[in-house]
């Protein structure tokens, strides 16, 4: 029987919690530009009645 490799296990589960946290961070990059792209747009359209 194979004796198992550790180190590449520990390996493998480094790199999904990397790709799981980057995953969230640029989530929550688009949420804040959304955000401030909407409260920027918002302030800077003049109201101009029709």
């Amino acid at each position: 029987m194979a004796k198992p490799n550790y180190s590449f296990e520990k390996r493998q589960r480094e790199i999904a919690k990397k790709k799981k946290q980057d995953e969230k961070d640029a989530r929550k990059r688009e949420a804040r530009e959304a955000a401030q792209a909407a409260k920027s747009g918002a302030a800077h359209e003049p109201s101009t009645p029709e």
